[in-house]
């Protein structure tokens, strides 16, 4: 509610909230709460391909084509979201988080299924971290 009413003047700092677990819950609850995920139904299915894919020039061009899919402003939250995701991966010695335990946690708040079949969704789990995981790790590449 902060951010609607005070957009980036909104205090997230160490002394408003000493738990970053709270401003983390609040990203992930903004993002799950947006009407078309951050990686749109549109795009889902090209990035659920694009992870069963084995060949990795094949799957990083596949995950290229799938990111043109977005609207810019879906690619431009991702891409910022990535590199950011990236940086808290890169120091999994003091936060315990890796870029498996990210995707892990964001993949279902970043895309969900089109359609509300229940066996879809269960079974795209994985390939979700998939996405995800790819995407931190080669956010340098791929935005």
């Amino acid at each position: 509610m902060a951010f609607d009413k005070d957009g980036e003047k909104t205090d997230i700092s160490v002394n408003a909230y000493e738990d970053i677990n709270i401003i983390t819950g609040a990203l992930k609850l903004y993002l799950r709460d947006l009407p078309d995920p951050i990686i749109s139904y549109d795009a889902y299915p090209r990035f659920i391909e694009a992870a069963k894919l084995t060949d990795p020039e094949k799957k990083l061009e596949a995950f290229r084509e799938a990111i043109a899919l977005l609207p810019p402003s879906h690619s431009d939250t991702l891409k910022y979201l990535m590199a950011h995701l990236k940086r808290v991966a890169q120091n999994e010695q003091f936060n315990l988080m890796n870029a498996e335990n990210l995707a892990i946690i964001f993949g279902p708040t970043l895309m969900r299924v089109p359609n509300l079949d229940a066996m879809t969704a269960l079974n795209d789990i994985r390939y979700q971290r998939q996405v995800v995981e790819l995407l931190i790790k080669k956010e340098d590449v791929l935005f």
